[in-house]
């Protein structure tokens, strides 16, 4: 029993800033972060460590300045993940989905230097990762070791629906996500759509198109996403969004909860490298199927 023990107190969890974590999400789950980068005006910055999305959105108001990201790479994770490998830990690390970005790619380069590191590409981002990350810290509660809780964690990819209302595609543009026409064609006819996460892939795409007033919008989409579906696992639902009403996010919690009794609604709001992209007034919910 000592072993057993010992073995599930040696486990590490990890993820890319990407999960969109909280202070209260990583103390009480014991998520360790570690930041993508954000280029702004030509400094460098660590997500969530020296930057905030609200000075990269004071920076495009001010300046008409637009940010950039870039992924971790296989020396910053090999540094990383050296201080628990080095004392015998196993680290499970959650990275942002490999359609979207290279750090899973780099992630498994300092895997393969370092050993007991165990990278998972979520296939996804935002809360969609963050869903795996709280899955990942119940196995490890139970006794699981590293390879097992990988290979769960792998399976229950398929399961995560993520996706999001975009209030401009200025900023997803500015990342070459979109092209100049569309992100023009969509803020002159007020049209909002919703981004969703391929979840065998972590790639993305154009889901239902919207248009009218946000809060029309994200009443609707709340009901389309949810309203009568028969395979939802109501454990956890999270509604992440890049700084928008008090009053939106209300609306949309309440219009969750009139259609599905979940157990626990988190309210996150997104980090730098996500708000980078999606800009400001986005709002995503994010959940797991049966």
């Amino acid at each position: 029993m000592q072993n057993e023990v010992n073995q599930m107190n040696k486990i590490i969890l990890s993820a890319d800033s990407t999960c969109d974590f909280d202070d209260y999400l990583q103390r009480h789950y014991k998520v360790h972060i570690s930041p993508l980068h954000i280029i702004l005006a030509d400094k460098q910055y660590r997500d969530g460590v020296d930057i905030s999305p609200d000075d990269i959105f004071q920076a495009y108001r001010e300046h008409n300045i637009l940010p950039k990201t870039v992924a971790i790479n296989p020396e910053e994770y090999c540094d990383y993940f050296r201080k628990w490998t080095d004392q015998g830990y196993d680290v499970i690390h959650v990275n942002l989905g490999s359609g979207i970005s290279s750090s899973y790619t780099n992630c498994c380069l300092a895997a393969q230097e370092l050993k007991n590191v165990y990278p998972i590409d979520s296939y996804n981002l935002s809360s969609g990762m963050g869903l795996l990350v709280l899955e990942a810290a119940e196995r490890i509660s139970q006794g699981l070791s590293a390879a097992e809780i990988q290979k769960e964690i792998n399976n229950l990819r398929s399961k995560i629906q993520a996706s999001f209302i975009l209030d401009t595609l200025t900023f997803l543009h500015a990342g070459g996500r979109c092209s100049s026409l569309a992100a023009l064609s969509a803020n002159v006819l007020n049209i909002k759509p919703c981004i969703e996460v391929i979840n065998s892939s972590g790639n993305m795409r154009v889901g239902k198109k919207y248009r009218g007033a946000l809060s029309k919008v994200l009443k609707q989409y709340t009901l389309d996403k949810i309203k009568d579906r028969t395979d939802l696992s109501l454990d956890k639902i999270f509604i992440v969004h890049t700084g928008i009403s008090p009053d939106l996010i209300s609306m949309v919690r309440s219009t969750i909860l009139e259609h599905a009794n979940f157990k626990e609604i988190f309210i996150v709001r997104a980090g730098c490298t996500i708000s980078s992209h999606c800009g400001p007034n986005t709002l995503g919910i994010m959940f797991r199927t049966k």
